[in-house]
């Protein structure tokens, strides 16, 4: 009910967050446990066991100074553990929320935690691998410390309101795992612990699968693990389920690591042998349980004490009837609010809805139509100049198709007077070759009658001298 109250209130009001002032130094592979804040652990050994990729260690570090170390999980966006010690409290800082850039983008230059809203565009992929404010914001879910602030001074307060340091938890859950976790530190714890810088705490949640906003896991438990680091040490274990606000149940660390992923180990040093005070143990189990029962915590276990204690569970019987009527009044009502307002925003946002429909409609038609009579201006002077052009070359078509039928009309005559005058001057000029080619026609004949003439003759002569050489004897000398 606590829970729909203060969700109407974001809704109503919408609380914005202002930005802190916390430092926080994601610590790489290369270094040892988590570097400065391994003063936190037993013998600074940070807890064995959590060796996923997904599991960034983080060293919370507020003005320079380590606060608290903390073990997050990049893939249910919440953290696993938040090492810290008890120190004197004081009164409730202003929630200033924060987140760590570098766990989205190591190779940024923001080397401490800041407001997501002073971050803008500087860092890559913000909330990749961890949670943010709008995760929260309207869920029903609360950002529930593990490191509760109520547990630190003045600078140990500031550095815990960061969403590394978170889990989601229903406001009535978050208010008795605080209320819970403050009274077994102080009440139980601390009176038990002879040095109370010896005292180490170790505050987890068990992720499940149900998320918010399908990013970040709720838990379903919540456990504390306490270590004494003294000569006469002990170690104790609480675990509280998210369904049930109310449990809160004490079991020994062995116990809790079981509950836990597989090989895990809390403590090293003395907080991690058997050997320990059974009777320092025992003295806080019983303050425990007393805190869980109701039971006033005091020094001495008179019988004053415990008649008060069961008056207070009496009038607490009496009245819780009318506190539960109460409780569902007010439920009703701001059912109601909600439900009047939630009804209001449908109408609004089908009235704006259809408003902003039309006018994206009207303002395509414009456009539509702009664009349009734009094309058909930009395409007139071109289609006057294409007219222009055509016009043109048609013109001096029509000029070279003239000049051309009428060289050819005058092409003939032209050539055949010109033929016809040269006439004359080709026939005269023609005669002396004429009488040449005769007179060498005549030449030639004659030469011809004269050299057959001399051959026939030559024959003859030829043929008489052989026939006289072969039947007339030859004459003899002395004849």
């Amino acid at each position: 009910r606590e829970r729909t109250m203060k969700t109407s209130i974001v809704f109503l009001l919408c609380i914005s967050l202002f930005p802190g002032f916390s430092q926080g130094r994601v610590v790489r592979e290369d270094e040892t446990g988590f570097a400065e804040c391994n003063v936190f652990f037993p013998g600074q050994v940070p807890p064995e066991g959590f060796t996923e990729p997904f599991h960034v260690k983080i060293c919370q570090q507020y003005n320079k100074e380590p606060r608290f170390a903390t073990l997050y999980s990049t893939k249910d966006k919440i953290p696993l553990y938040s090492a810290f010690k008890f120190t004197k409290p004081a009164q409730s800082e202003e929630e200033n929320w924060l987140v760590e850039p570098q766990i989205d983008d190591p190779e940024n230059d923001l080397h401490e935690m800041v407001h997501e809203a002073d971050i803008g565009g500087t860092v890559a992929n913000l909330g990749a691998n961890q949670a943010l404010t709008s995760d929260y914001v309207g869920s029903g879910y609360e950002r529930g410390l593990l490191n509760p602030s109520l547990l630190n001074e003045k600078d140990f307060q500031v550095a815990t309101y960061t969403l590394t340091n978170a889990v989601p938890l229903s406001p009535a859950l978050s208010k008795s795992w605080h209320r819970d976790i403050g009274k077994v530190v102080e009440q139980a714890l601390v009176p038990h612990c002879s040095k109370m810088d010896h005292l180490y705490l170790l505050a987890g949640a068990t992720p499940s699968r149900v998320q918010v906003k399908g990013k970040v896991s709720v838990p379903e438990s919540l456990w504390l693990a306490a270590c004494c680091d003294a000569p006469e040490g002990w170690t104790l274990g609480l675990v509280k389920k998210t369904s049930d606000e109310n449990s809160l149940a004490d079991l020994t660390v062995r116990e809790l690591e079981k509950q836990l992923l597989p090989g895990v180990h809390l403590f090293k040093g003395n907080c991690g042998k058997d050997k320990q005070s059974q009777g320092k143990r025992e003295a806080v189990l019983q303050v425990v349980g007393q805190i869980h029962s109701g039971e006033q915590v005091g020094t001495s276990n008179n019988q004053e004490t415990k008649d008060s204690g069961w008056v207070r569970r009496v009038a607490g019987i009496i009245a819780t009837p009318f506190i539960k009527l109460l409780e569902l009044l007010i439920y009703i009502f701001v059912e109601l609010v909600k439900f009047v307002f939630y009804f209001l925003w449908l109408v609004v946002k089908r009235v704006v809805g259809t408003i902003l429909d039309g006018v994206y409609s009207l303002w395509n038609g414009m456009v539509s139509y702009l664009k349009a009579i734009s094309m058909v201006l930009i395409s007139i002077p071109y289609d006057v100049g294409r007219v222009i052009v055509n016009i043109f070359l048609g013109f001096l078509q029509i000029v070279g198709d003239v000049l051309s039928l009428t060289y050819r009309i005058l092409s003939i005559p032209v050539g055949f007077v010109l033929h016809l005058a040269a006439f004359p001057y080709h026939s005269i000029c023609a005669i002396p070759s004429v009488l040449k080619d005769m007179a060498t026609g005549i030449g030639g004949t004659f030469l011809l009658v004269i050299d057959a003439t001399a051959t026939v003759l030559h024959g003859f002569y030829y043929l008489a001298s052989h026939i006289v050489k072969r039947f007339v004897p030859k004459v003899s000398s002395d004849d």
